[in-house]
């Protein structure tokens, strides 16, 4: 079969697409034919050397498909289940193992690319808005990059949960996309500086919250956006990472909370993973939260894809289809 593997780190060259052995199910395990493959930033990071991992290395955390064999003591799921998942490596490929306790099998009515467009983000944006500040009406939020496929799915869910939404942008056609999805302020990044904008928005309080996934560019500001006591979510550097910070900053910008958290530690228990992908699932197959999928390359254009996505002129979600 073939699969996308990195043999060194590097840039988009880097991925190489190999003919490797077909999986076969370890105990525990059912292999997946894949439908599709959601490619994320954390794909770029493994890529580039960023986060390590032993190479050569089968990238992808996010995928769907259907299920063509089972190991022994699996009863979670059987031949010809539609299943999707994330956090386990391997979806850039035709086919994957993966341990069966981490697949949810998907509901009727959502089809195999619409799970793999949410697991990850639809995940991390459900742990964000109920855990990590559980957001509730009456609350602001401001979000980063909120036409991006995290934004999007951060400015619906947010809204759905009774928030006001204020999100940054770099253009008009990303603002339009934005406040369809929910947005009530969209800031130009690119015409406006976001910091005073936001202080205008709320009276010069501050939101309560910020969801912030590029990183580097945005962070120093963003705290100068909450208000006393609120909350610094750091959940991804699109723009590279946040460097070391004085712990005192907080303290004098307001007794401010600072998380940097990850999707893992929000799904690790089996029950936990079902509960948020049930709800994400959910809302997709009752139409409350829409998937905006923007591009679906073939697996041998993966290259393509990371392009597209660290040139961050995309919107919504990107898919390979093997």
């Amino acid at each position: 079969m073939k699969a996308i593997r990195i043999h060194t780190p590097g840039g988009p060259e880097a991925l190489q697409y190999d003919d490797v052995a077909e999986p076969t199910p370890g105990a525990g395990q059912a292999v997946i034919k894949l439908a599709a493959a959601g490619v994320n930033f954390i794909d770029v990071y493994f890529r580039t050397g960023a986060y390590k991992a032993p190479l050569p290395l089968v990238l992808g955390l996010e995928g769907a498909g259907a299920v063509t064999a089972v190991g022994a003591g699996v009863t979670d799921v059987k031949v010809g289940d539609a299943v999707a998942w994330t956090g386990v490596p391997g979806s850039y490929a035709q086919m994957t193992a993966v341990p069966a306790d981490r697949l949810v099998k998907l509901p009727s009515g959502v089809a195999p690319k619409d799970g793999a467009a949410a697991m990850l983000q639809g995940m991390t944006a459900h742990y964000l808005v109920t855990s990590s500040y559980p957001l509730k009406k009456g609350d602001t939020c401001l979000v980063h990059a909120a036409a991006g496929g995290m934004g999007l799915l951060l400015c619906q869910m947010a809204k759905m949960l009774g928030a006001t939404v204020i999100g940054t942008v770099s253009t008009e056609e990303k603002a339009a996309l934005a406040k369809a999805a929910g947005a009530d302020h969209v800031i130009l990044y690119s015409k406006q500086d976001f910091e005073p904008e936001v202080k205008r928005i709320t009276g010069g309080r501050g939101v309560d919250v910020v969801y912030d996934g590029v990183g580097a560019t945005t962070f120093d500001k963003s705290l100068n956006c909450l208000r006393p006591r609120g909350f610094m979510i750091l959940f991804g550097a699109a723009s590279g990472p946040v460097p070391p910070l004085d712990l005192q900053v907080i303290n004098v910008r307001g007794s401010l909370f600072l998380q940097r958290p990850s999707l893992n530690h929000h799904i690790a228990a089996r029950e936990e993973l079902l509960q948020r992908a049930g709800a994400v699932l959910g809302w997709i197959r009752d139409g409350k939260v829409k998937l905006r999928i923007e591009h679906q390359f073939p697996l041998a254009q993966a290259a393509d894809a990371h392009k597209a996505l660290e040139g961050r002129k995309t919107t919504g979600k990107i898919l390979l289809i093997p």
